[in-house]
């Protein structure tokens, strides 16, 4: 096939696909707070990409006046091709005070955030259950 211009329609295409859609676009530039803390965007990227071509035969008083060399013309060729990319935020990646959390963007933070004090609250409450007592406490109970 050689050097076909679909060959080059399709390069050209996804060259441009390559320049828009790179780790920067998925995995933002991570940005540094005052507490030093590090928020880093995460997007998410899809892509779609068409291209299509067809070689069109010439008219019949222009075959006849084509080829006195010997050599076969070729053909007339049409093409075209599209992409198309789109870019959602996810949400960001907050690393800080020896944690790390994802802060979604959609609809569903009040439940990951339920989600996220579930631990703290299992820690709290098995420490308020093996809590010692106090000495004083054992003196009076053992008096009455």
């Amino acid at each position: 096939m050689g050097n076909h211009p679909i060959e080059l329609l399709m390069k050209t295409a996804m060259e441009s696909i390559q320049q828009i859609v790179d780790v920067n676009t998925i995995i933002g530039d991570p940005v540094e707070t005052h507490d030093g803390s590090v928020i880093i965007p995460i997007s998410r990227v899809s892509c779609g990409f068409a291209a299509g071509g067809s070689e069109f035969t010439p008219p019949d008083d222009q075959k006849e006046r084509g080829n006195s060399g010997g050599t076969a013309n070729p053909l007339p060729f049409g093409g075209g091709a599209g992409a198309g990319v789109s870019v959602q935020p996810v949400g960001f990646l907050v690393v800080g005070n020896g944690t790390i959390r994802l802060l979604p963007v959609d609809s569903n933070v009040v439940i990951d955030r339920i989600l996220d004090t579930v631990p703290d609250l299992l820690d709290k409450l098995s420490g308020m259950l093996h809590k010692k007592k106090k000495p004083s406490d054992e003196i009076i109970l053992a008096r009455e």
